[in-house]
């Protein structure tokens, strides 16, 4: 492709730092870590790489809860290490993602420090601070989505403060022109380092009802922030102009790059933000909600095209930093059939593929003791919810102590299947999980109806199959996946018959064709064929 665009055409792999891989011995991963750990990424395939907040933090919230907008955390290494890294990802066609954390500050940045001092200090209004109504009470209604009231008492200035997620994360008053500022500056400081692109984080609740006023109350769910309509505190109107702000400072420097992760999201809420002269991207998670069924998998497709409608690129994403692994999820047993069918999935939809560390050799979520919890809400909600740190353990590369990840014991404890499952092993197999992401990312680079073909769906009697096609200029792709352990008969329509060559398959060496229009699929097997016409 001529015209590569990487964030559009590429692929895009998640790094949660703490856990990816340790240079300095102290069972942290780190920033030297990945750089030498690029050459792995680089045979992988991926084109960019996202990391998770890397700026000094006290880690309440492991990272999204940011001190200091303009460095490195030391853990993680310096202003050098990150250089380093940058030209060398660059040098081997990798872009890099920051992660942008701008709703809300660590009570440990100085902004808040400083809030916090008096009611005339010049940085309160950085905050959003405010009288207890009558009785000591909060201002409004409004809940954290971590549990217990949004808002704050600070006994040295008897206010209340504002924050969406834990009370060590003070919401930032976007309405204040210093911060608005400050924080678009944050965008140009990075850009002017060679950084390529951001995700945002929760940025649609940037911006809250100017008068504060309290959220209508619904009847159903589990927790106080689930039975509120979240109108004002979420979603307000200024945040489209700032949107349009931030494309100015993208647009200024060549192919960068935002996507939105968009809170509290459905597919139609997502697209509003995406678009020209707004974000380039936004995250839609129906994936990461779906059970292990292909009609919901093709009801999110139609859906996710009808609501962008040509206006900006999709998306599709199976893990990340918050959520169950897909591997736990949808997994048999250590049999990782199923998971190739996911990545096939993934890798052949039209839209940029979002992969998350150790997807790609099938890591499962770790099991943690209530005496190992890392992520506060795990150790809050435990023992009905166990909180993240299940997705985030270490990095599975070798069949040695802690898998490879560090030399010491690890932040969070590694997995008890690394001895078998890890990459130095699955390097070995021509069947394993990572040489079947290797071989479907070699197939897009080389096959461009897989990465820029229209998506056309082919309805089967099936209800276990998922078919579809993808058409670019004079290529045709078939991608027939099946979910199911039985073997399912395809059956295409005349205007499909066709002669198709044999892509790939996790199940077979060559096709046979039953008849001019249908063929056998394997169980639990991912197939794509192409046709020139």
């Amino acid at each position: 492709m001529k015209d590569f665009l990487w964030w559009r055409d590429g692929v895009i792999y998640q790094i949660y730092p703490r856990s990816f891989s340790d240079s300095n011995h102290d069972g942290i991963g780190d920033l030297e870590g990945i750089r030498q750990r690029l050459d792995y990424l680089d045979d992988l395939g991926v084109d960019a790489i996202w990391l998770s907040p890397i700026y000094p933090s006290p880690d309440v919230d492991f990272g999204y809860d940011v001190s200091d907008y303009l460095s490195i955390d030391p853990k993680f290494g310096s202003m050098r290490d990150f250089g380093l890294l940058l030209k060398d990802a660059h040098r081997h066609g990798i872009h890099i993602i920051l992660d942008l954390v701008l709703n809300h500050t660590s009570d440990q940045h100085p902004w808040f420090k400083e809030s916090r001092e008096s009611l005339d200090n010049p940085y309160r209004d950085y905050y959003i601070w405010h009288e207890p109504k009558p009785g000591r009470n909060p201002p409004n209604n409004w809940q954290s989505i971590f549990g217990g009231s949004g808002w704050e008492l600070d006994h040295h200035t008897s206010q209340y403060y504002y924050h969406m997620f834990y009370k060590e994360q003070p919401d930032l008053n976007w309405r204040n022109h210093k911060v608005h500022r400050a924080l678009l500056d944050v965008f140009r400081f990075w850009l002017d380092q060679g950084v390529d692109g951001f995700r945002l984080d929760v940025f649609n609740v940037f911006f809250k009802d100017s008068k504060l006023r309290n959220n209508p109350t619904k009847l159903f769910g589990l927790r106080p922030y689930e039975r509120q309509e979240h109108i004002f505190d979420c979603d307000q109107p200024e945040m489209m102009h700032l949107l349009q702000e931030i494309r100015q400072i993208l647009d200024a420097y060549p192919e960068s790059y935002a996507v939105g992760e968009t809170f509290l999201a459905n597919p139609e809420k997502a697209g509003s933000y995406c678009g020209k002269n707004i974000l380039h991207a936004t995250f839609n998670f129906e994936f990461l909600r779906n059970s292990w069924n292909p009609k919901r998998f093709l009801n999110n497709v139609i859906q996710w095209e009808h609501v962008l409608r040509g206006k900006c690129w999709p998306n599709y994403v199976l893990n990340n930093h918050d959520t169950v692994r897909t591997s736990t999820r949808f997994g048999e047993g250590e049999d990782d059939q199923r998971l190739k069918v996911a990545a096939a999935m993934l890798l052949t939809m039209r839209g940029t593929p979002f992969l998350y560390y150790g997807e790609e050799i099938g890591m499962r979520n770790v099991r943690i003791k209530h005496s190992q919890i890392k992520d506060p809400i795990g150790k809050r909600y435990w023992p009905f919810y166990k909180g993240r740190d299940g997705c985030r353990a270490p990095m599975q590369w070798e069949a040695i102590p802690n898998a490879g990840f560090s030399t010491v014991e690890p932040w969070l404890p590694v997995h008890s299947d690394y001895i078998q499952r890890n990459v130095t092993n699955q390097y070995r197999d021509p069947h394993s999980i990572l040489n079947f992401y290797k071989k479907l990312l070699a197939l897009r680079k080389r096959h461009p109806v897989l990465v820029r073909g229209i998506f056309e769906p082919i309805q089967q009697k099936s209800k276990h199959v998922l078919v579809y096609e993808r058409k670019y200029k004079n290529q045709r792709a078939l991608i027939a996946l099946n979910f199911s352990d039985s073997k399912i008969k395809i059956i295409l329509v005349q205007s499909r018959k066709n002669k198709w060559r044999l892509l790939l398959s996790n199940q077979r060496k060559k096709l046979e064709i039953l008849s001019a229009d249908s063929f056998n699929l394997e169980g639990n097997e991912a197939l794509i064929l192409l046709n020139a016409f």
